[in-house]
């Protein structure tokens, strides 16, 4: 094995607590109701633009609820990092891939400059390249973020897998032809990650290192 395509949030990086505090000061801004973490829990997975989409009430203009979406991304590009950490185990995981000397990319629906600035920040000098939503990367499930990611790292895809915690992260290692690693302990279930057809799936970081 070469190289792993990570997912981020709910698979590198618990992100739930920062998200959750931008969308309800989001929400807050425009006197819609608050969200609890299980509600931001399960909307988490198709980008901030469903993100938000999800947690306006049903039927809010679409001029409001882009305006929502603007107080959101603003506000999350601020505050981020406060709260948010990896998961246990992860950076052990990283360190001992990183001594393997296995190239690792993360591929994300957040947007491009808050994946760099995370990558960035909780994880120098172990993920080579990140790749979040942009103009030119649609988001996953489309393939073009993981592509992209492969050619950067100059992997091949039969030596490369795909780990992510939600059913958008099967779907985009089929759309790209990877063996996909559903993990238990981010956003989605196992019975979600079962149905959708992982190929494996792993309770705890370490585990990965016996697919290497």
């Amino acid at each position: 094995m070469d190289g792993i395509l990570f997912d981020l949030d709910g698979t590198l990086l618990d992100t739930l607590e920062d998200l959750m505090d931008s969308v309800n000061y989001a929400l807050q801004t425009e006197g819609f109701p608050q969200r609890s973490k299980q509600e931001i829990r399960a909307f988490v997975g198709n980008g901030v633009a469903n993100l938000v989409h999800r947690t306006v009430p049903k039927g809010t203009p679409q001029p409001i609820e882009a305006r929502c979406l603007e107080t959101f991304r603003a506000h999350y590009a601020n505050n981020m990092n406060h709260k948010t950490a990896p998961y246990p185990g992860i950076m052990p995981l990283l360190n001992a891939l990183k001594q393997r000397g296995i190239k690792m990319a993360v591929s994300s629906n957040k947007f491009d400059a808050a994946v760099k600035k995370l990558c960035a920040e909780q994880f120098e000098g172990y993920i080579d390249v990140a790749i979040g939503e942009s103009e030119t990367v649609k988001k996953k499930p489309a393939p073009d973020g993981p592509l992209l990611a492969l050619r950067q790292l100059g992997c091949r895809r039969k030596d490369t897998l795909y780990v992510g915690d939600s059913e958008v992260d099967v779907d985009t290692a089929k759309n790209t032809g990877l063996a996909c690693v559903g993990v238990t302990w981010g956003f989605r279930d196992r019975d979600v990650l079962e149905q959708k057809g992982a190929e494996y799936i792993i309770d705890r970081p370490e585990e990965l290192l016996r697919l290497i």
